[in-house]
């Protein structure tokens, strides 16, 4: 018998199997119940729920899946985490310059993310940053802070800087950052008819380069940022209008996710020459602005992978400000404040994607028959005496001949040679030899190539109640990697290696590469779907998704709750947004429902007139329509 249908199953095998203990930084593990639990407050805290009674309680409030479950004590946990291991690195180093965060709105948009954001980071004066005239508008709305900054990034028309300009008058503290050099000219036309003096800043066009998905975000054809002429002409023009004395900040980017501390200590570096050199050129300066990249370790590998890290964030900051230190008291300057816009890592972890399995697809499963009628073509008969002479010594010539009869006989099917049911007995037989070979293949020391990539060939797929588009595209668009797992039945052996489908009914609407502590992995190893539904998890999903999503087969927002957990586990759903129903959607791509309702009820109405349906089956008819457009656009029980 096999050694491991012996060996008992455990969590502590399932936390292994999916690697929850490397990515969930604390906030997630597996209970003695088998069941994925959450501790909002991180590693070490009591206090925890079960998502599967998170699902419960939806239910039992007519609240179905797919769900994004946001937890606001995550989010907090994480600012918490960012301010005061800067602090701390400070603290340490003897750093005379103080910490301030702003969060990047475009990491995630929705306003009540932005807005817990700026009341848990109240208290560390943690600011925002604007890329456009929309976000600045809803920063504004947002953002009460004097001592928070207010970071006005990308591309500035004269109502973008008019309107930053009013927020200075007003009390904030935005910092207008030219991105371009033709971006000045308006900034001091507008500064000198609103009477003040702006508060401005310099991005600079590193050349240093990081590895990852986001590489072109830096380097000398980096799209973004001053050249070092563009930065001199700048400078002079600011002496030419007596202006030099609003120059306060440097700022930097190199990309939204870079896994190497090496890329970053080479950028601040860098950086921290050109801050320099702005100070010897008699602006005042005190900002350096690091930019985002601190990196998610989405796959737990604590490695340079682009979906890794190989530093933590205490390490994050001592680099950071050991590099700054060093070189601005060779200058004999005083220590800058750091700013950094770290979105991906503050905001990724709070948000947990939950969505059912629908249906499962297995290759070739049937009946498979021990023999065949005697006039059963030749071919047909050489495939099964393939299949029941298989054994661990001939694998690889039971292989290559089950393929061979295969192709024979797909061929022969074309030609008419054999009938439809010959040509599924045949496929039966041959994928039922590929499991046995996979099989076997396991206990191989050399395993051919041909049969290694036979466990994907023969892998099941689930069918899941999402859409990869609309609340994972980065794993469509750049190959994220996110960690996915079932949130239930952790306490037994997982025995099917799957990939993923959504409901798109679109051949890229799939998930087929999964985290893995060394490599990514084609499959994922899950439960055979029982009577009860089997729910799955994508976690670390709060960065970017839900801002990039689209509505590809018109497949709109999830259901959105907020979670919050009290001091003795229970569980409070602080708010409950419904996720967008089919008129929702078809109102964002210019139908009218009220019309779609007119003009099918016309359509009705005629078939009446024909004698196709009676006057009672078109109202019938109608009820069906008007609920379809009040549903939700994701699969209901």
């Amino acid at each position: 018998m096999d050694s491991e249908v012996l060996e008992r199953w455990t969590c502590a095998k399932s936390a292994e199997l999916y690697g929850i203990h490397d990515w969930a930084t604390g906030y997630f593990d597996i209970s003695a119940k088998g069941e994925v639990i959450v501790r909002p407050k991180g590693a070490g805290s009591d206090v925890s729920v079960s998502l599967t009674d998170i699902v419960a309680g939806l239910r039992q409030r007519g609240l179905g899946l797919p769900v994004l479950l946001r937890f606001g004590d995550i989010l907090e946990s994480r600012l918490k985490l960012l301010n005061e291991s800067f602090a701390s690195a400070m603290r340490d180093a003897g750093y005379q310059g103080k910490y301030r965060g702003v969060y990047p709105i475009k990491v995630n948009q929705q306003q009540q993310v932005v807005e817990e954001i700026v009341r848990v980071g109240g208290c560390y004066h943690h600011g925002l940053e604007v890329g456009s005239k929309a976000e600045l508008v809803a920063a504004l709305a947002s953002l009460d802070d004097p001592e928070a900054f207010l970071v006005c990034n990308g591309y500035k028309d004269e109502e973008f800087i008019t309107l930053a300009l009013y927020a200075q008058k007003m009390g904030l503290n935005p910092i207008l950052v030219l991105e371009m050099t033709n971006e000045l000219p308006d900034i001091i036309a507008c500064a000198k008819r609103l009477n003040l003096s702006p508060r401005l800043g310099i991005r600079v066009k590193l050349s240093s380069r990081v590895g990852g998905m986001w590489t072109e975000s830096g380097g000398d054809r980096s799209f973004f940022g001053l050249t070092t002429s563009e930065i001199v002409e700048v400078v002079d023009t600011l002496k030419e209008h007596n202006m030099l004395n609003c120059l306060h900040m440097l700022h930097y980017h190199l990309g939204s996710q870079i896994p190497n501390i090496r890329s970053i200590r080479a950028a601040a570096r860098e950086a921290t020459r050109f801050y320099i050199g702005l100070v010897r050129e008699g602006a005042p300066m005190g900002l350096l602005n690091i930019g985002g990249g601190l990196a998610v370790d989405y796959d737990g590998s604590h490695t340079n992978f682009p979906s890794s890290s190989n530093y933590t964030i205490a390490e994050y900051c001592a680099d950071i400000l050991e590099v700054v230190m060093t070189m601005i008291n060779e200058a004999g300057l005083q220590h800058p404040t750091i700013i950094s816009e770290s979105g991906r890592a503050t905001v990724s972890h709070h948000s947990v994607l939950l969505f059912d399995v629908l249906d499962v697809s297995t290759a070739g499963v049937g009946r498979i028959p021990e023999s065949l009628p005697p006039d059963a073509h030749e071919l047909l008969k050489n495939l099964l005496v393939v299949r029941n002479s298989l054994s661990n010594k001939n694998v690889q010539e039971a292989f290559h001949d089950a393929t061979f009869y295969r192709d024979e006989i797909r061929s022969l099917f074309l030609h008419e040679g054999l009938s439809l049911r010959e040509r599924a007995t045949a496929e039966e037989i041959f994928w039922d030899v590929a499991r046995r070979i996979a099989r076997e293949s396991r206990e191989m020391k050399y395993v051919p190539d041909e049969i290694e990539n036979l466990e994907v060939a023969i892998s099941d797929v689930y069918y899941c109640n999402f859409s990869v588009f609309q609340s994972l595209p980065d794993a469509w668009a750049i190959g994220q990697l996110f960690p996915i797992m079932p949130i239930h039945r952790l306490n037994e052996r997982p025995t099917r290696n799957a990939t993923l489908a959504d409901i798109t009914c679109d051949c890229d609407g799939k998930i087929d590469k999964f985290i893995d502590l060394h490599d990514v992995k084609p499959t994922l190893t899950l439960h055979e779907p029982g009577k009860t539904p089997y729910i799955l998890g994508a976690f670390l999903v709060g960065a970017y998704q839900e801002t990039l999503g689209d509505l590809h087969n018109l497949l709109g927002d999830t259901n959105v709750v907020s979670v919050r957990v009290g001091a003795n586990g229970n569980i409070e759903f602080h708010r409950e947004i419904v996720g967008d129903s089919v008129a929702d959607v078809l109102s964002y791509v210019e139908y009218d429902p009220k019309d779609l309702i007119s003009q099918v009820r016309t359509t009705a109405e005629k078939a009446v007139q024909r004698g196709e349906i009676t006057p009672a089956d078109r109202r019938e008819i109608m009820d069906a329509y008007e609920t379809g457009l009040r549903g939700y656009t994701y699969f209901e029980d």
